[in-house]
């Protein structure tokens, strides 16, 4: 019931109810129903008539109050998400931007292969973090427009336009429902199949990727395969695999399982929510 119906009856409900029980006392009662028990009778039908109609009323304002305060309090984490966005930007990301420059004249200058060698390692250390910093900003900004648009585009299509900035363009079977995840566990997990891809795309030079979702609310998973040229090591135990480990650590605080599985022909990244799905 609306909150408009339920104001309408609190206001009709009780003075029809009054005036019909008014009317059945005076002409079918009064044998039998003394004046002073007809006078204490009428406040009692008027007081339980509208606290039924009342207690469906001060639930509607319960909700639309818890309402309002969760949807200030999400407001309030969206905003300093988003300036948390911008200081990145504006600082971490930039500074590192200078950072890699300055290396790449330093090294100019440097003879020497060990130097070399040391340099580029560095680069790719600071490529590697800005990388990450971008990525942590996309998905700040991604979750501060996340309930204003009520992820208005599914999961599939997030994927696809995730694996567009990897410049991979995979198979994808998903049948996961969006009401599955909350809104950050869409955004860590579009995170976890982005590093995925993107660790496909530097190491494994596959011609073909598939990523496919299925489950519901009580488990679910999700596989990232690849026909690469795969590996029998475990890249999560990789000293210089700082993205896959950092995906782990993010998909382990949500007690998500992440595991790399070699297969005949390429290899899978798998992250599982739940019980375990063959």
């Amino acid at each position: 019931m609306s909150y408009t119906q339920i104001k309408w009856m609190i206001l009709i409900v009780p003075t029809l109810t009054v005036g019909l029980w008014e009317y059945v006392r005076h002409t079918l009662l009064m044998p039998y129903l003394s004046m002073e028990a007809g006078n204490f009778l009428t406040p009692v039908i008027v007081f339980l008539i509208s606290m039924t109609l009342l207690s469906q009323l001060f639930h509607r304002l319960e909700q639309v109050q818890e309402e309002l305060n969760k949807e200030r309090a999400e407001n309030a984490a969206l905003a300093a998400r988003d300036l948390l966005a911008r200081e990145l930007h504006d600082g971490i990301a930039q500074s590192l931007f200078l950072l890699s420059v300055k290396m790449d004249r330093a090294e100019a200058r440097q003879h020497g292969l060990a130097a070399q060698t040391e340099f580029k390692e560095m680069r790719k250390l600071v490529h590697e973090v800005n990388r990450y910093v971008r990525q942590a900003i996309a998905n700040l900004r991604f979750q501060a427009n996340a309930d204003e648009q009520e992820i208005e585009d599914s999961m599939k299509s997030r994927i696809e336009h995730t694996a567009k900035e990897t410049f991979i363009h995979p198979s994808i079977q998903w049948d996961i429902p969006d009401p599955v995840f909350t809104a950050k566990e869409k955004v860590e997990l579009l995170a976890c199949i982005r590093e995925a891809l993107l660790n496909v795309r530097k190491h494994a030079h596959a011609d073909l990727v598939t990523v496919t979702g299925s489950g519901d609310a009580e488990a679910w998973v999700v596989r990232i395969d690849d026909n690469g040229r795969g590996t029998i090591l475990d890249p999560f135990q990789m000293k210089d695999r700082y993205g896959l480990r950092i995906m782990k650590e993010r998909a382990q605080e949500l007690r998500w399982q992440v595991d790399f599985i070699p297969l005949s022909k390429g290899s899978r990244v798998e992250i599982r929510k739940g019980a375990e799905t063959s």
